[in-house]
């Protein structure tokens, strides 16, 4: 399928080798990208900033994210909390095609230190190349998932 829309990309640390693999992968196979950071290799780095500016970019655009950790949860959890924002933690190919086919996600999120630099390859083209079946009992479960959000987006907060 293909998205036809730009797909940002970001790192912590921990995804920063990863990142800059998927970016030539992604040039190679003739996607278009925007790295939105880390631009270098930096321990200090938080994974919530980057997740933010990628989550920002996709909403804006109605393009898509990839966004990469060391287990690639922390970027999930962030992710998830943004509304409008559907992402995915895959690591094969069978769950990256169905966070698309059945989940209709808008974000990748892969583990920099938990899946092989080839694998991720294999995921990212798997992911960006499945359409949405817009199948009813998948159209159905998503509208839960939005209500859900619609709800708890209204009524909680959290303290830290």
């Amino acid at each position: 399928m293909g998205w036809g829309l730009l797909i940002y990309i970001g790192s912590d640390h921990a995804g920063f080798e990863m990142k800059e693999e998927i970016k030539r992968f992604l040039t190679s196979i003739g996607y278009e990208f925007e790295d939105v950071g880390a631009h270098a290799f930096d321990p200090n780095d938080d994974y919530p900033d980057f997740a933010i500016k990628v989550c920002e970019k996709v909403l804006e655009s109605g393009g898509c994210g990839i966004l990469i950790c060391g287990t690639g949860q922390g970027m999930s959890r962030v992710a998830d909390k943004v509304p409008g924002i559907y992402a995915a933690l895959c690591w094969n190919e069978f769950t990256a095609r169905i966070a698309r086919e059945h989940g209709d996600t808008n974000v990748l999120t892969l583990g920099g230190r938990t899946t092989s630099i080839e694998e991720a390859k294999r995921i990212v083209k798997v992911w960006l190349e499945t359409s949405f079946s817009g199948d009813s009992r998948h159209i159905r479960r998503i509208k839960k998932l939005k209500e859900v959000e619609r709800k708890y987006m209204r009524t909680k907060t959290c303290n830290v």
